[in-house]
C-alpha cells in the first residue's frame, strides 16, 4: 500500500475515494523519562527518550492508518497529516497523543 502526504501519486488514477481514515496513539508519561527531560531543559540539549517515543508513535499511527484503510478496500492513503499533542491529567501527569489522518483511496496504475 502506498501512503503519502501528497494528494496525487504520479502515474496513478484515483478510481474511488473511500473516506477519511484516522489513527491515534496515546502514551502515558514516565517518571524517569520526565526527570531526564527536565535535566535536559536545565543544561540544554535534545531529549532522546522523547524523540524515540514520538518516532515510535508516528510509526505505529501510520501502521494503524494503513490497516484501517485496508479494511475499507483501499490500496493507498493520500494527504496524510501527522499531529502530536498532549492531554493534561490534572495533577497526575500528561498523556502524549499522536494522530495520523489521511484519505483512503482505490487507485489504478500500471506502476501499482
Amino acid at each position: 500500500m502506498i501512503i503519502t502526504t501528497t494528494d496525487v501519486i504520479q502515474g496513478a488514477v484515483i478510481e474511488s475515494y473511500l473516506g477519511i481514515v484516522t489513527a491515534e496513539v496515546v502514551y502515558g508519561s514516565n517518571f524517569l523519562r520526565d526527570f531526564l527531560a527536565g535535566i535536559r531543559d536545565i543544561i540544554g540539549g535534545r531529549t532522546g527518550s522523547y524523540e524515540r517515543l514520538f518516532e515510535q508513535g508516528q510509526r505505529k499511527a501510520l501502521e494503524e492508518l494503513e490497516q484501517r484503510a485496508q479494511r475499507l478496500g483501499a490500496n493507498a492513503v493520500i494527504g496524510i497529516e501527522i499531529d502530536t499533542g498532549t492531554i493534561n491529567l490534572d495533577q497526575s501527569g500528561v498523556l502524549l497523543l499522536i494522530t495520523a489522518t489521511g484519505t483512503a483511496v482505490r487507485m489504478r496504475s500500471n506502476n501499482l
